[in-house]
C-alpha cells in the first residue's frame, strides 16, 4: 500500500507512472458539484475497504509498517550528551542520510539499530507505491529490498496477486496505467518507527504510517482516501545492507478523524503533481 531524483521514487513529475506511495477512508460532506466525488461527498466504504483488503493480500506476502515509538523523553545526563538536545528515539539523529540508491531506493543504511529503521521506513514507502503496481518496477523493488531467497519467494505469488483483474477494480489497465486525465495515488507516509528486536545479523522493526490511495478523476468512483496501519519487518543484515526476510502489517492505530472538508478532485491531482514523495526517511 496499501511508498526524488530516480525514477518512479517520490518524484511528482511522474505522476500515476512512477513514484513509490498507501490508502482508505475520510469523513466528508455533500459534493459541493455534480459528478465530482470529490467535493466532500462521503466516501462509500465497500468499494475502497474490498479493494484495500486485496491489497492487504498482497502486502501480507511483502511487508508493511509499525506503531510509532513512545520512547523515553528522560533527560540524558553525563559527558557530551548532556550538551545534546534531549529527543524521542524517533526525532530526527542529526545524522547524514544514506547516499547511495539502487533502482531509486535509498541503500547501503548503517549496521545499526538506527540504520534498520531507517531501512524499514524506506522500504515501506517504496512496498506502498505506485510502482508496485507496474510489474517490470515492482521485480526491481522487490529485487532490491528483500532477501535473494525472500524475494524468489514472493515474486510469482505477488505477480498473480496483482493480477489485470485487480488492476481493473483499481480503475487501472493491465500495464498500471490510470485513464487518461486521472491519477491513480498510492503513498506510503511514515510517522514513527519501532525496534522491537536487534542484533548484529537481524532486526525486527516496526513503522506506524498513513496511506493514501484511490484515483484522482472528475470521473472516479473510488476517490482518494487515508487508512493507518502498522507494518513490521524481519530484517537481515545481507551483503553490508538490511534486507527484509518477511513482513506483515495490521489495522491502526487510527486518530479521530477530523472535520476537515475534502478536496476536489482537481486539487487532490494538483497536490500530487506539485508535492514528491519523500525520497529518504528518519
Amino acid at each position: 500500500m496499501s511508498l526524488g531524483d530516480e525514477p518512479g521514487y517520490g518524484d511528482a513529475s511522474r505522476g500515476e507512472d512512477g513514484g513509490y506511495g498507501g490508502s482508505g477512508q475520510t469523513r466528508t460532506r455533500l459534493p459541493d458539484r455534480p459528478g465530482d466525488v470529490y467535493g466532500g461527498a462521503r466516501r462509500r466504504g465497500s468499494s475502497s475497504r474490498s479493494l484495500i483488503t486485496v491489497v492487504g493480500v498482497v502486502v501480507l506476502l511483502i511487508a508493511a509498517i509499525a506503531f510509532a515509538n513512545r520512547g523515553d523523553d528522560s533527560p540524558t545526563s553525563g559527558g557530551e550528551d548532556s550538551d545534546k538536545a534531549k529527543t524521542s528515539p524517533t526525532a530526527p539523529s542529526g545524522d547524514h542520510p544514506v547516499d547511495s540508491k539502487v533502482a531509486g531506493i535509498p541503500s547501503g543504511f548503517p549496521h545499526t539499530g538506527e540504520g534498520a529503521q531507517s531501512a524499514a521506513a524506506n522500504y515501506a514507502v517504496a512496498l506502498g507505491s505506485t510502482g508496485m503496481f507496474k510489474t517490470a518496477t515492482r521485480h526491481d523493488i522487490v529485487g532490491t529490498i528483500y532477501t535473494s531467497a525472500a524475494a524468489d519467494r514472493l515474486q510469482d505469488p505477488m505477480d498473480q496477486a496483482y493480477s489485470t483483474d485487480f488492476l481493473s477494480k483499481l480503475g487501472l489497465d493491465a500495464d498500471g496505467n490510470a485513464p487518461q486525465g486521472s491519477t491513480f495515488v498510492s503513498r506510503t507516509i511514515p510517522v514513527g518507527t519501532k525496534i522491537k528486536q536487534y542484533s548484529d545479523s537481524d532486526a525486527k522493526v516496526s513503522v506506524w504510517y498513513m496511506g493514501l490511495i484511490g484515483m484522482s478523476g472528475q470521473t472516479s468512483t473510488d476517490p482518494v482516501g487515508s487508512t493507518w496501519k502498522t507494518w513490521t519487518f524481519e530484517l537481515q543484515w545481507d551483503n553490508g545492507d538490511w534486507k527484509i526476510a518477511t513482513d506483515s502489517q495490521k489495522d491502526g492505530p487510527a486518530p479521530v478523524p477530523g472535520d476537515d472538508k475534502a478536496a476536489t478532485s482537481d486539487e487532490i491531482s494538483k497536490a500530487i503533481e506539485e508535492y514528491g514523495g519523500f525520497t529518504y526517511a528518519r
